[in-house]
């Protein structure tokens, strides 16, 4: 197995500058910053510190909302969500480290109207790569990647956070 390092500090600047953008553009009004466990939640900690949001950070687990559920079984490492306890008419910026098929996407969008009905969603990931196979698309991103067959991107963290190619050998 090869990994090929990422540079996880200039992917959090241009996700960032990004952000900085939408949230502007879009008006968002004391916007919650919403991580998704792990990754997201990892670089929700970060642009929550950099961008200096006063509210605290919400995490959310959508282990119960997966389309896969039935076939996965309960994750042993399943936490509890921690929003605040509505969200009706809020401004959420949702944070997850990578978007690949939508499917993860989708589930928090269920957990989070759950809890009621926001303004608006901002959908802010680290790295969009290929393969969606939902109709939904991030509003921000760090990079977008293009993967081989045999590759996929891992995020390692909390401290120190990195993130790499790891690229799986075919048997010999």
């Amino acid at each position: 197995m090869n990994n090929t390092p990422l540079h996880i500090s200039a992917l959090l600047s241009t996700l960032e500058d990004s952000l900085i953008e939408t949230i502007s553009e879009r008006k968002l009004s004391n916007p919650l910053m919403i991580g998704i466990r792990t990754g997201g939640v990892w670089i929700a900690e970060h642009l929550h510190q950099r961008l200096n949001f006063e509210e605290p950070l919400g995490l959310l687990d959508i282990s119960f909302y997966r389309d896969d559920f039935s076939q996965i079984g309960v994750h042993p490492n399943v936490k509890p969500s921690q929003l605040p306890t509505t969200i009706e008419g809020r401004d959420i910026i949702l944070v997850d480290d990578v978007f690949y098929t939508g499917r993860t996407i989708r589930a928090a969008l269920n957990e989070i109207f759950d809890y009621g009905r926001p303004n608006q969603v901002v959908l802010a990931v680290l790295i969009e790569r290929d393969g969606r196979q939902i109709p939904l698309k991030p509003d921000c991103y760090g990079a977008r990647i293009s993967l081989q067959a045999n590759q996929r991107i891992k995020l390692t963290g909390p401290e120190p956070l990195s993130i790499y190619i790891q690229s799986m050998n075919e048997a010999a």
